[in-house]
């Protein structure tokens, strides 16, 4: 089959576009949070698993963090519980907690598992019990306000923060040319499971791993000014400018801070991408313009 002289001319294009990123990123270790849009509609997962797949394909080395807050709370009221949440932190008592680990280490990632080996990759699903990846903390929330004298400790049941991250598991997976694919839980030195906020436990295994880039997947364009305009290029004095004045907060200013963390800990840059975009992932790997907001050092 012949495809037209323009057709033809638009696929080399993007070949030679894409070919010194190739060669830049070849070996380099990439941390992807995957969430939002892009793991609800059908057409968006199929192009992320396929975009996935196209980067081990080419010498790059993925590992996916997965979030699944709608599916949770979808279940749960399917069983009849109704969501809790404190400063955005979904309540998880031990009940709440078996259904998060059903639903991000069951459900969740083994149909993330399914469309990478579907696309031709070698996914494997874990959670950060597995090899002891994960090891959390409980998290404690406070709660400050005039009326207090001191700050409330708001105890929110089975919800935790990253204390370490043993990677041995994933460097194995990874040199054995395997996708790995995360869900968020991770074990407390008191035997308890914990759910942890997806964006922290990207940040972590990024910091770790030493990866390239960690890409966070999102509902929106990427960080917007005051004006509502996108930035698409930010250093690490300019976000803090922006955090000061307001301009960041609400539910990107967490996001925002472990992309922070990241590129002051030895990853290269982080980026916020449109995840409600088709091959999103590759549009930021592989182009001049990409799409969204990279954060770096400096």
């Amino acid at each position: 089959m012949t495809l037209p002289h323009d057709h033809a001319q638009t696929i080399a294009h993007v070949l030679i576009e894409a070919l010194p990123y190739i060669r830049r990123f070849r070996g380099k270790t990439m941390v992807i949070k995957y969430g939002g849009n892009a793991m609800v509609d059908d057409v968006l997962k199929e192009g992320f698993a396929r975009d996935v797949v196209l980067m081990k394909m080419v010498g790059i080395n993925p590992v996916i963090v997965h979030g699944g807050g709608p599916q949770i709370g979808s279940l749960l009221k399917r069983l009849g519980k109704t969501s809790e949440f404190v400063q955005g932190m979904r309540v998880t008592d031990a009940e709440t907690m078996d259904v998060v680990e059903m639903v991000l280490g069951g459900l969740v990632n083994k149909e993330i598992v399914y469309f990478l080996n579907r696309h031709g990759g070698s996914a494997v699903g874990l959670t950060g019990k597995d090899g002891d990846l994960i090891r959390a903390r409980k998290m404690f929330l406070k709660r400050d306000a005039p009326e207090l004298k001191e700050p409330e400790i708001i105890d929110i049941g089975h919800v935790g923060e990253v204390e370490s991250i043993d990677p041995s598991i994933l460097n194995m997976l990874v040199n054995g040319n395997f996708i790995p694919v995360i869900a968020p839980i991770g074990v407390g030195a008191d035997g308890r499971s914990y759910n942890i906020n997806a964006d922290l436990v990207a940040g972590k295994i990024a910091q770790v791993l030493k990866a390239e880039k960690l890409l966070l997947l999102t509902n929106i364009a990427g960080l917007l000014d005051a004006d509502g305009t996108l930035i698409q290029d930010l250093d690490v004095g300019r976000v803090k400018t922006l955090i000061a004045e307001g301009v960041i907060h609400g539910g990107m200013l967490p996001k925002i801070q472990c992309a922070l963390d990241a590129v002051q800990s030895g990853v290269k840059t982080a980026h916020i991408i449109d995840g409600r975009v088709e091959h999103a992932v590759m549009l930021d790997l592989f182009t001049d313009t990409g799409v969204g907001t990279l954060i770096r050092s400096r």
